[in-house]
């Protein structure tokens, strides 16, 4: 396995979102972080930049008519932080999840110091 990123999950935020899933969403979970550690260049489908935030991603996984985004921001170049996950119910990524992950951020970045 050729790896150009790695993933780490902070804390317990993904994990309860992970555990809480079904095989066939699981399964395809770890595909896509797979996708995203292996791939030069990963493709907006997988992974996708959101605007007018502080440099966060949601990692996007769809199964069947399910959408589901688990939030991710990089640390240094290669190092993908991984916080928490939900299932997206209509086109917009709602505030309150955007906010959710940006405190997570600064939990993270505060945890290193």
């Amino acid at each position: 396995m050729n790896r150009k990123r790695e993933i780490f999950f902070f804390r317990e935020y993904f994990d309860n979102f992970y555990t809480a899933q079904n095989e066939r969403v699981k399964k395809k979970i770890l595909w896509t972080l797979k996708v995203i550690q292996e791939l030069d260049r990963i493709p907006d489908v997988y992974i996708k930049h959101l605007k007018s935030t502080s440099g966060l991603y949601e990692i996007r996984v769809q199964v069947g008519n399910n959408i589901f985004r688990v939030f991710c921001f990089f640390d240094m170049d290669n190092l993908i932080v991984v916080g928490h996950g939900f299932q997206k119910k209509n086109q917009k990524t709602p505030r309150k999840q955007i906010e959710r992950a940006e405190k997570i951020k600064a939990e993270y970045y505060e945890s290193k110091k």
